[in-house]
């Protein structure tokens, strides 16, 4: 004779939607660890920015000061339309691993690496321009630029190396359609990468042109 315990786990299997019903609802504790990091990340840009209108509102006069010439435009703002492309394939990608299309997800994943190496190629080229005209202890200005740039162009390559991962990963089939939270995570990385750099180039590039 079958008791109620034994006949409870065949009706668990006859019929998953009863237990995927009793699955913790909500973001997975990754995830919240990962936008806890970006939170976190986030208010440290904001506290570099911040300092930096600080000291430049406190100095006064021409910025960028001394005989450093404005910033040119051209390569940030190519720079910003890398960033801001890559994050479209990724968008593509994660809506597709949740539908069970990986072959989507390992398209999409190499076209925002490649990008993101070509955002950090044309850094490379900008800091060989800039380091003849000033250095990070040429003034205040410069350590800003170089620390601030610099320290987002490390969360770039993290971010590239993160993405190189999930590639690999994509391509030796561990991600499925119930199973794709790294996905998200590396993703919403990738995509405050992104917004931060739009706060970069509006406060470094953009602003001293505005500013006079």
């Amino acid at each position: 004779m079958t008791t109620l315990g034994e006949r409870a786990p065949t009706t668990a299997v006859r019929h998953p939607q009863a237990l995927a019903a009793e699955q913790p609802k909500g973001r997975p504790t990754g995830e919240w660890g990962m936008l806890f990091f970006v939170a976190t990340e986030a208010t440290f840009f904001a506290c570099l920015l911040v300092s930096y209108f600080y000291v430049r509102f406190t100095i006064g006069g021409d910025w960028p000061p001394g005989a450093i010439e404005k910033p040119k435009l051209l390569k940030p703002l190519i720079m910003t339309a890398l960033l801001i492309v890559s994050s479209g394939p990724l968008i593509w990608g994660d809506w597709a691993i949740r539908r069970g299309k990986v072959r989507q997800l390992q398209v999409a994943v190499p076209i925002s690496i490649v990008l993101g190496l070509a955002f950090l190629g044309l850094q490379a080229s900008e800091y060989t321009e800039k380091l003849a005209e000033f250095t990070w202890t040429t003034n205040a200005y410069g350590s800003f630029f170089y620390f601030i740039t610099g320290f987002h162009g490390f969360h770039v390559i993290i971010g590239v190396i993160m993405l190189t991962w999930m590639w690999t990963a994509a391509l030796l089939g561990k991600f499925t359609g119930g199973r794709h939270e790294r996905v998200r995570m590396v993703s919403i990385y990738w995509h405050f990468v992104d917004v931060v750099w739009i706060f970069i180039v509006s406060s470094l590039y953009l602003s001293p042109h505005i500013g006079g």
